[in-house]
């Protein structure tokens, strides 16, 4: 499941990349409201493609392909491997994304329900400070008591159940953080795999600092709700825990 935005220069290389790792038997692409020939390129390179006439940010982008993607399971419901698990790619690993199937055993296995990449430090250092990292981190150790080493990792593979237990998802570029909140408070199992990648870094100009701030404020927002959910649960008896 790739969602991106004007990425017509590397999805083809990512698309490429994750078709030939073991256990992908098919590769959904959402264009989220690409101004450039990102869906034409995803297609051409083998995947299936859905666009979004306009920008609706990543969550919303991963749903709609999930969505896709169980539909085609409905209409071909004598598929063995209905429903499938997922595995979230972001569009700009390009060729590095080949090194994502360290991701798959574990969750195929039933030893974790979600994995994530922890990536290695990037060729290009990015222009961030950490603000947003240590909101996650801190965030998701308050709230479920397990500390992420690299909390924002969008490269996650995920069972079905997983994935429902997470749903809806947090909006924006909380997505990621909701996830983790999430399936902990389901009582499920997260486990960070290292996992050589490599992809394109915010830089410290503005359009890094714009794109820093909104993922701020989503992580901020994804966890304000999440604090709430079990604050309301701590005080109602008989309420299942979900943050």
């Amino acid at each position: 499941m790739i969602p991106c935005k004007d990425e017509a220069d590397r999805i083809v290389a990512t698309v490429e990349a994750v078709l030939v790792l073991d256990g992908v038997d098919r590769v959904v692409v959402v264009d989220d409201g690409s101004t450039d020939d990102t869906a034409a390129a995803a297609d051409a390179a083998g995947a299936d493609v859905i666009v979004h006439a306009r920008n609706f940010g990543k969550a919303a982008a991963l749903e709609t392909g999930v969505r896709h993607l169980r539909e085609l399971e409905g209409v071909n419901s004598t598929d063995e491997h209905a429903p499938r698990h997922l595995l979230f790619v972001d569009g700009d690993l390009e060729g590095s994304a080949a090194n994502l199937g360290v991701l798959i055993p574990p969750v195929l296995e039933g030893r974790a329900d979600m994995t994530i990449a922890t990536l290695p430090p990037q060729k290009t250092s990015g222009g961030g400070h950490g603000f947003v990292v240590r909101l996650a981190r801190d965030g998701i150790e308050r709230l479920t008591g397990w500390t992420a080493r690299q909390p924002l990792s969008g490269m996650r593979c995920l069972t079905a159940e997983a994935f429902e237990a997470a749903s809806p998802l947090a909006p924006g570029w909380g997505v990621e953080v909701g996830l983790t909140v999430d399936i902990l408070g389901a009582g499920l199992r997260v486990e960070e795999v290292p996992c050589e990648l490599q992809h394109r870094v915010s830089g410290k100009d503005w359009r890094g600092q714009v794109h820093r701030a909104k993922q701020y404020r989503d992580v901020w927002r994804a966890l304000t709700r999440r604090r709430v959910r079990k604050a309301i649960g701590q005080r109602a008896p008989g309420v299942a825990q979900r943050f």
